[in-house]
């Protein structure tokens, strides 16, 4: 009886979402949950999409202030969804200054990922095209979020999932490429791959200079700073395995290097098509 009165109270507590600013991956998505656990929310009472970025918690609404606080505190920023119209909201999405500005974030992403990838291959640097690989995936992470502007839970789910499947397949080229170089390592252009890897570092901070202006009225701005903090410890990456590589006569840095980013990258996606296949089944 006692079991039975549990999974009835359990029922009734009531559902909320929440629309997530500011993650990048899977790893973000893991840390907002432990937030919320910190602040008493059981495990299987919060789950955050790296699909959609929608938080979906369990708890009386009395608690949610409380909750909402914990979250906060890690720097990500947190709108209640109170409806599915408000769901497909999104005021500073519909700012034309602040899409044009992502939009210059998309070209500059893109273009330099496709150019350092090119570069990668002159210098015969693996890690330089797994950075390159990072470039292309945040700005096709852009991209598809200005194009599923407005676009249902479903539909954005869709595209997530697709974006997944096309970054999990560009992972498993650089990793499968770097395992093939692992068994007859080439000693890269030392001094070409440290030149990409900084200015990948200018081009990274080029890229938040648009989006300067909406730093402050804008929650989704913490994406920017988590994309180029993360960016910046990549292209840091690179430049370091440049020295090593010059150092030591060896191709093991540039590999090493390489393998971690693509690695965290296909974590990444898998995490990404493992939401968006559940947030599928949810809209469904």
């Amino acid at each position: 009886m006692a079991n039975t009165d549990s999974a009835s109270s359990a029922a009734d507590i009531p559902s909320f979402r929440y629309r997530v600013s500011g993650m990048d991956c899977a790893k973000d998505a893991a840390q907002i949950e432990r937030a919320a656990q910190s602040a008493g929310v059981a495990p299987d009472e919060v789950k955050v999409s790296a699909a959609t970025h929608i938080m979906t918690l369990k708890a009386p609404e009395a608690r949610l202030p409380e909750i909402e606080k914990a979250v906060e505190t890690i720097g990500y920023g947190f709108d209640r969804i109170e409806s599915d119209e408000d769901l497909q909201q999104s005021a500073a999405h519909q700012d034309p200054g602040y899409r044009r500005a992502l939009w210059i974030v998309v070209i500059l992403n893109v273009g330099y990922g496709v150019l350092e990838m090119i570069g990668g291959f002159i210098a015969g640097s693996q890690a330089v095209k797994a950075d390159a690989l990072d470039f292309i995936g945040d700005g096709a992470i852009t991209f598809l979020g200005l194009l599923a502007i407005g676009w249902s839970l479903l539909w954005r789910a869709r595209s997530a999932l697709i974006q997944g499947i096309f970054l999990g397949l560009l992972g498993l080229g650089v990793f499968g490429t770097t395992i093939m170089r692992a068994f007859e390592p080439t000693t890269p252009d030392a001094t070409l791959m440290g030149l990409l890897g900084l200015i990948a570092l200018v081009i990274n901070v080029i890229s938040v200079l648009p989006l300067l202006r909406y730093r402050k009225g804008d929650a989704n701005m913490r994406a920017v700073w988590l994309f180029s903090r993360n960016d910046a410890i990549g292209n840091a990456a690179v430049v370091i395995a440049a020295g090593l590589v010059v150092w030591l006569g060896s191709a093991w840095p540039d590999l090493i290097v390489a393998f971690g980013i693509a690695g965290l990258f296909l974590h990444s996606s898998w995490a990404i098509i493992r939401d968006a296949r559940a947030d599928l089944k949810a809209a469904a």
